[in-house]
């Protein structure tokens, strides 16, 4: 759509360079002129005065469409073109023209200051006017170039539809294979669960700690160091052992024996404590 045809069409219409653009597409074919017997409402004109989302889209639409050198402005014809578009929609909507007259202030001001002489005393590269204005053209198109490459990925619902699969499965029972190795382990299985509940006597036995210390205490006065595993006797059972681990923890406790160990992994030894005389 262009803006001058949509604002100004009898303008349009003795230019002769825009005596092949369409008015507008019916069913996608190219409209070249009005029907005679067309009514267009009062409201019409405001469907094409919303097609542009802001003051830097009507202008980088004018500036695209007339192929004018973004860098080079040409300030007059579309500052021209710019306070029309603005005429049109304070006609039809005040309230929508106001976001456009900053922009149509600053392109005026623009103008002004390439008209005005510059000082011999200003400095030889003076800058352009126009520069802030190109830097937020340039900034805006880059955006809008943007957001229509993000527009046009695909996108589930719009282009795409997520696949829905209804797999169906026919529950069949599956014995499972039993072999001879399987039978073994269950026969071992009741062995173990048999000897659990067997029954047996426990013999209390009367196991002192302190006794343990004692001949540990003993047993390290004839040796400067012993092994961990020279310390306890395994042949003597289970509860002795634990006792005698009970005793070796104990005395480490008050300090009257050393534990130490060369390195990771090495040989674990015991010791009675340094005291200094």
């Amino acid at each position: 759509m262009s803006v001058d045809t949509a604002l100004a069409p009898d303008s349009i219409a003795a230019d002769p360079a825009h005596d092949d653009l369409p008015l507008a597409r019916l069913y996608g074919e190219p409209l070249l002129k009005l029907p005679n017997d067309l009514y267009i409402p009062p409201d019409a004109l405001a469907i094409f005065l919303d097609a542009f989302e802001g003051p830097l889209d009507l202008l980088l639409y004018l500036i695209r469409k007339q192929n004018f050198n973004i860098l080079d402005i040409p300030m007059a014809q579309v500052t021209r073109q710019y306070l029309g578009y603005i005429e049109q929609v304070r006609l039809h909507n005040l309230e929508l023209a106001a976001e456009y007259l900053l922009m149509a202030a600053m392109l005026i001001e623009i103008k002004s200051r390439m008209l005005l002489p510059v000082k011999k005393a200003d400095d030889e590269e003076a800058a352009d006017p126009r520069a802030e204005l190109v830097r937020r053209l340039l900034e805006y198109e880059q955006m809008k170039l943007a957001a229509r490459q993000i527009d046009e990925l695909p996108q589930i619902g719009r282009d795409t539809v997520a696949a829905q699969i209804h797999i169906e499965q026919n529950l069949v029972l599956r014995w499972p294979e039993v072999n001879a190795a399987d039978l073994q382990a269950a026969w071992a299985d009741l062995q173990k669960r048999a000897r659990l509940v067997a029954h047996h006597t426990i013999n209390r036995e009367t196991l002192s700690v302190r006794a343990h210390m004692t001949g540990i205490l003993r047993r390290l006065q004839s040796a400067r160091f012993v092994e961990f595993s020279d310390l306890f006797q395994p042949e003597m059972g289970v509860p002795v052992l634990v006792v005698n681990f009970i005793a070796l923890l104990e005395l480490a406790k008050e300090t009257l024996i050393e534990i130490t160990q060369a390195e990771a992994f090495a040989p674990i030894y015991v010791r009675l404590s340094y005291t200094p005389s």
